[in-house]
Order: structure tokens, then sequence, then C-alpha cells
């Protein structure tokens, strides 16, 4: 068969082919443009030409077979996912109980810390979810900030000995 010949198609693909052909010369297309968007476009819906009577068939029993095959195969894959989730359940229960308790240990720190370690040790308690970037940003405008209040300060100093 050669390249371009339409005999594998049913009579329903080419009279929707021409139609969509003609719809698309109306839109302004060039002939050639419209006549490969239009076979494109029958492609696409039915997955090329379907052919009629003994090889029809055979391609339905290959595709019955493929499809109990990738059932079963998406099955397997569906224990492995079920599996690894339940693995990685317990971690994150873990992982609770560990940021539960550095907030408790931050409680419990002594409430006289330098401005700096007092905004640091928040900037580290927030992110302990977050990711390195979000981390870095938290802390960097924690340490921004931190400098902000010693100058204000500074200025507070300066304007009461004047």
């Amino acid at each position: 068969m050669p390249r371009g010949d339409k005999s594998a198609y049913t009579d329903k693909q080419k009279r929707q082919a021409e139609h969509i052909e003609e719809s698309e010369r109306e839109r302004g297309a060039s002939e050639g443009t419209a006549e490969r968007i239009a076979w494109a476009t029958v492609n696409k819906q039915d997955g090329g030409g379907k052919r009629s009577g003994s090889a029809r068939q055979a391609t339905k029993k290959v595709a019955r077979k493929t499809t109990a095959k990738k059932a079963s195969a998406s099955k397997a894959t569906a224990k492995k996912v079920a599996k690894k989730t339940a693995a990685k359940k317990t971690p994150a229960k873990k992982a609770v109980t560990r940021k539960t308790a550095a907030k408790k240990a931050v409680k419990k720190a002594p409430a006289k810390v330098p401005a700096k370690k007092a905004a640091a040790g928040k900037a580290t308690q927030k992110s302990a979810s977050r990711s390195t970037a979000a981390k870095k940003a938290a802390k960097t405008r924690a340490a921004k900030k931190a400098v902000r209040k010693t100058a204000a300060k500074k200025a507070a100093r300066t304007r009461a000995g004047s």
C-alpha cells in the first residue's frame, strides 16, 4: 500500500475528512493544508483507518489481549504504590512528633536571648516544613529585620543624646 493511500479508511471516515476539508477551505486554508488537517483530524479521532472484514476482527483480539495485560500491570503497580505510601506514612508521623518536640524546646528556652538568635530560632522553627529556598528567604528576612531593629535603636539613642 503506497504512502497516502486511503483505501484502509471506511466510507464514514472519508465523508468526515471531506466535511472537515470543506470547512477548512471556507476558513481560508489552502487546498493541501485543508486536506492535511482533515485526515489528521480523522486519524486523531479514530486512530487511523478502520479495516473491514477479517483483518478488523484480528486486530480486535490483539487489542483485547493488550488491554488485559495493561490491566494486570496496572494492578501490580497499584499494589507497589500502596506499599510505598504506607512506608512513607510512618516516617511522616515521626517528623510531626519531632516538630512538636522542637516547639516545646523553643518555648522552654530562656526569655533573655539576643535579638539575632531569637530571630534565627523563630526562622528555623517555622521553616521545618518548607523548601530550602523558602528557608533561606525566611532566614534572610529575619536577619534584615534584626539589622533594622538595631539601627532603629541606635538612631533613637543618638536622638536622645543630642
